[in-house]
């Protein structure tokens, strides 16, 4: 196959990889959820080759599960296991955030400062519906953690976690006034960075991953209440406990 032929591939599965994710992120996929190829392709307007490809290299990093017998789905992590994710985001985007203090190049920080203006003037952002970030260098936290110069980071932040905690990032930024108030946290993210301090930045990143963590508890927390609530009126429907 020619080396053009096979980079165009690639781009195809990088685009059906992106519709996914975007596809779950914004609720349109459910995790538990199994879907069908062939229609699947024609709702994210993809054909299936690429869409094949990006459905094993989602699976390779946990977002997709393929049962036997019955299909691929969207995993469904419990909601102990979504909390544990943010806590070691916490703890790793911190420590992350400190390294690129101390390393990122004056070119970079101004590249950091150019997308968070772009982000700041989202509809969604402004009017407070959510905060969506594309990958890779329209992602502020992506670009802060390849600032680090880590090696290890990048791997555990921007590998099999990268997308995971993209969708609950995106998920938790639909709680009324998280947008607004995540792009003001990473201004003051972006400031600490600029004034090369360490300590600051470090907790300017903790402090925002834990907002978002807890917005996310508290989705958690209703979501248990009304399956509760369900329960209490004995619903048995499908759906219902297919997300239990």
């Amino acid at each position: 196959m020619p080396i053009e032929a096979i980079e165009k591939r690639a781009s195809l599965s990088d685009i059906a990889m992106e519709r996914l994710v975007d596809a779950v992120s914004r609720g349109e996929l459910v995790p538990g959820e199994r879907f069908q190829e062939a229609a699947l392709a024609r709702q994210l307007g993809i054909s299936r080759g690429p869409l094949r490809e990006a459905i094993r290299r989602l699976e390779g990093r946990n977002l997709l599960v393929r049962v036997p017998h019955v299909g691929v789905m969207v995993a469904s992590p419990s909601p102990e296991e979504i909390l544990d994710l943010f806590m070691m985001r916490e703890a790793l985007e911190g420590l992350a955030c400190r390294l690129a203090a101390e390393r990122m190049t004056d070119g970079e920080l101004d590249e950091i400062d150019a997308v968070l203006a772009r982000h700041g003037e989202q509809p969604d952002v402004t009017s407070g519906n959510g905060y969506y970030q594309f990958p890779g260098d329209q992602d502020f936290h992506y670009r802060i953690i390849r600032g680090s110069r880590s090696a290890r980071l990048e791997e555990l932040l921007l590998g099999e976690l990268y997308h995971f905690m993209r969708i609950f990032r995106y998920q938790s930024s639909v709680e009324p006034g998280r947008a607004q108030a995540a792009h003001t946290e990473h201004v003051d993210v972006a400031r600490a960075l600029r004034r090369r301090d360490p300590d600051a930045a470090e907790a300017a990143m903790r402090l925002h991953t834990a907002h978002a963590r807890l917005s996310i508890a508290r989705a958690v927390e209703q979501a248990r209440a009304r399956h509760g609530d369900n329960r209490d009126r004995g619903g048995t429907d499908r759906g219902n406990k297919d997300q239990e």
